[in-house]
């Protein structure tokens, strides 16, 4: 008897002679459902509710809604070869995790079946099959990059799966489209490791070939994905946290040691590479012991207590060079709590001292470009600090108070080679005599009444590799001055109350505004720390004896004052110049300084009058010992000029000279008739 049904008997090859006999169900219920399907262009309300499932139902209704034609040969939109490039990118995980998982299920069925996976719009990223089946399949749309969402190719298995996100079964006629009602798909859902619907698979053949067991067979393959997935995902989170954990690690500037209990190392970071020299080196695996050597005997013998270390000085000699660090040593813990190794942080002591000087504010701010001043004898006085400041001598400073003894001081320090290193200033009267040494050369815990818990750097400690600024040194006792004085030989300290020595490579400037000569004489100051000291001499000059750089001194104070007070100053009283050429100025530049700042917190308009000038001022005007034949600032302004052509400075240096701008130097030039080349 000739089968009614055999149009969906036509397998993928032409003859059907070999394939295995359909279960009768499916045959059977091919034929209900068909008759059920007839009325989707007619009731499809009256569908028989027994035969076809809600779920099949609500899907030919909403491709009936979609305006789609069940009996005419549908033709899905196919992705440009473009268009399929970039979405295979975005999809390139789930792609690389379900290919193997996909011809796997295919090696299970046989040559007659085809898998594809698809994305959560039931576009076609993969298919897998034999040649002849995927050649054949092309035709009808099953091709990558085909859209097999319900809106353009009605109910189908890949477009069911994504409206509802769970395994489904189309069967021959449940197809909405007619020219698909020879085929039987099995579809199931895939989830990404969070849980969001990325897309599916789907197994298709011609629908007689259907058994149970297939749809269980694609759910298992698309939950093998699914696992895949996230062993891909835990895989790339651990590579990130490990990549993450490796970055910081490297980036942490203190030396990182990792050993196990028997002192074999597992791990070295970059800065520990840098400090002790490893970097052509392999020493993971290596015995601590081995890698740090006899000489380090003192570090090792620390690593054996078994209590956890916090800040521990140690002295560490690799390639024949001792260098101090602090060492914090702490156990490693497995997850029961048991010991499994140490970790050993390093830090130089030399690094933590300049960190520290930062913190402190031990810097100089000020360089030579920063000092006013246009007298010969001033000038004379720069250029000789500017030269001594390329070497590594001391220097006494000596001069007056106020005469900018600390300013010059951080100007040397700028200019020199140590400029990048801490600058400390002490001021030796400042400080009580029973404490003054411990400030300069630090303490150990416990030394004296009061210490600090732990100890403390001195001030030679805190300015290693750079300058130390000794201010009013005739005021520092005989007694300390015999420990400077060996300091200064020795090139080492040693805290007080301690026996440790210490390497210092500090450049001392010391400064006073006595006559040392006379404190010799006196016995208030040792003689061989004097020629110590005396190295380089650097004579400061006081201000009543550079009276023309008075005018350019105001311009700057002022200027600087009313930065800082938010003020305006167009113009200075001639009579202000005059009164202060005619003051002696005993406290120098600092008192004049003082004077314009208190002129400047009195003035209410933009101009600074002779009446704000304070009393005492006024009250001991006297007649200068050079005469200044100048009855106004213009006088004053024209031999400041004229002097400067003289010396044969540049137009450049005589404007920052004045600290004004280059054309304000050409303006004053051209008014006084003054040529420069």
């Amino acid at each position: 008897m000739k089968d009614p049904n055999a149009v969906y008997k036509a397998g993928f090859n032409s003859n059907i002679v070999d394939e295995k006999p359909l279960l009768w169900d499916y045959e059977e219920r091919a034929k209900q459902t068909l008759t059920e399907w007839y009325k989707i262009t007619t009731d499809i309300d009256s569908v028989d509710a027994s035969v076809v499932t809600p779920e099949i139902k609500d899907s030919w209704i909403r491709s009936k809604r979609y305006g789609l034609d069940p009996f005419q040969k549908v033709q899905q939109r196919v992705l440009t070869t473009k268009e399929l490039q970039d979405l295979s990118k975005e999809n390139e995980t789930l792609i690389s995790s379900s290919v193997s998982f996909m011809e796997n299920l295919n090696r299970f069925v046989d040559e007659n079946f085809i898998v594809s996976l698809f994305d959560h719009q039931a576009i076609i990223l993969v298919i897998t099959g034999t040649d002849e089946v995927l050649k054949f399949i092309h035709e009808r749309y099953i091709t990558e990059g085909a859209s097999w969402n319900e809106r353009e190719a009605g109910t189908n298995g890949a477009g069911l799966v994504v409206e509802t996100h769970r395994p489904v079964h189309i069967h021959a006629t449940q197809h909405y489209c007619k020219f698909y009602h020879s085929y039987s798909s099995y579809g199931a859902p895939i989830f990404d490791p969070k849980g969001n619907f990325i897309g599916g698979i789907c197994l298709t053949s011609k629908y007689y070939r259907t058994r149970n067991s297939f749809l269980g067979m694609t759910v298992s393959t698309a939950k093998a994905i699914e696992n895949e997935l996230r062993v891909q995902r835990a895989l790339a989170e651990s590579h990130l946290a490990s990549s993450f954990q490796k970055t910081v690690i490297s980036s942490i500037p203190e030396a990182i040691i990792a050993i196990d209990n028997q002192g074999f190392i597992t791990l070295v970071n970059d800065s520990a590479q840098r400090m002790f020299s490893f970097q052509f080196k392999r020493i993971e695996g290596k015995h601590i012991r081995s890698v740090f050597g006899v000489p380090n005997e003192r570090f090792l013998n620390l690593l054996n207590r078994s209590e956890a270390l916090t800040d521990a000085e140690v002295r560490i000699t690799t390639n024949n060079q001792a260098n101090d660090y602090t060492l914090t040593c702490n156990p490693i813990l497995s997850l029961e709590g048991e010991m499994i190794g140490k970790i050993l942080i390093f830090n130089e002591i030399k690094r933590a001292k300049t960190l520290v000087s930062k913190m402190i504010g031990a810097r100089a701010s000020l360089r030579f470009e920063d000092i006013c001043g246009s007298n010969p004898r001033f000038l004379e006085t720069i250029n000789q600090a500017k030269m001594v400041s390329q070497s590594n001598s001391s220097i006494l400073l000596l001069g007056k108070s106020g005469t900018g003894k600390d300013i010059i001081s951080q100007a040397i320090h700028n200019a020199s080679p140590r400029k990048n290193a801490p600058y400390v200033a002490i001021n030796c009267a400042a400080i009580p005599r029973d404490l003054i040494a411990s400030e300069l050369f630090g303490h150990m815990e416990g030394s004296f009444t009061g210490s600090r818990k732990g100890g403390s750097q001195g001030k030679f400690e805190l300015a290693d590799g750079g300058t130390i600024f000794l201010d009013e040194i005739a005021e520092m006792s005989l007694e300390l001055q015999a420990v400077l004085l060996r300091v200064i030989e020795d090139k080492s300290i040693i805290r007080i109350g301690g026996e440790k020595v210490k390497p210092v490579d500090v450049r001392i400037i010391a400064a006073t505004n006595k006559d040392l000569r006379e404190e010799i004489l006196k016995g208030t100051f040792r003689e061989d720390l004097f020629y110590r000291l005396n190295v380089f001499t650097i004579q400061m000059v006081p201000l009543s004896e550079r009276m023309d750089d008075i005018p350019l001194l105001i311009d700057l104070f002022v200027r600087k004052s009313a930065l800082t007070m938010g003020k305006t100053i167009k113009k200075i009283d001639d009579e202000i110049i005059q009164k202060f050429m005619n003051y002696s100025w005993p406290g120098n530049v600092r008192e004049l300084q003082n004077v314009i700042e208190r002129m400047m917190n009195y003035v209410t308009t933009d101009e600074l009058t002779a009446d704000l000038i304070p009393a005492e001022i006024l009250q001991n005007q006297q007649t200068p010992e050079v005469s200044y034949d100048m009855e106004s600032m213009k006088d004053i302004e024209f031999q400041i000029l004229k002097k400067m052509v003289t010396m044969g400075l540049s137009k450049k240096e005589m404007a920052q000279k004045m600290k004004i701008a280059r054309s304000s130097l050409y303006r004053k030039l051209k008014n006084h008739n003054l040529f420069v080349p």
